[in-house]
C-alpha cells in the first residue's frame, strides 16, 4: 500500500513539474477562488448576526428561533 502510495505521489509531481498550460490555469483557479471567497464575501455576504445582536446569547437565541420555528408553507 505505501508502495501504490509513493508511485501516485511521483506520478502528480512529475505531472505538475512538467506542466505548462496547466500552470496558468490553476493559477487562474486560485484567483478566482480568491474572488470569491475573499472579494465577494466582503461586499455580498455581511455578518447579520454581528451587525443585528450586540450579545452572543441574543445570536444564539435568533438562531435557535430561526432553525425550530414552524414552517410558514404548511
Amino acid at each position: 500500500m505505501v508502495e501504490f502510495m509513493v508511485k501516485v505521489f511521483n506520478l502528480f509531481r512529475d505531472g505538475f513539474t512538467q506542466m505548462t498550460v496547466g500552470k496558468t490555469l490553476w493559477k487562474i483557479v486560485f484567483i478566482k477562488f480568491f474572488v470569491m471567497f475573499a472579494v465577494l464575501e466582503v461586499f455580498f455576504f455581511p455578518n447579520y448576526l454581528e451587525t443585528n445582536f450586540e450579545t452572543d446569547k441574543q445570536r444564539g437565541d435568533y438562531v435557535l428561533e430561526q432553525l425550530t420555528r414552524p414552517s410558514a408553507t404548511n
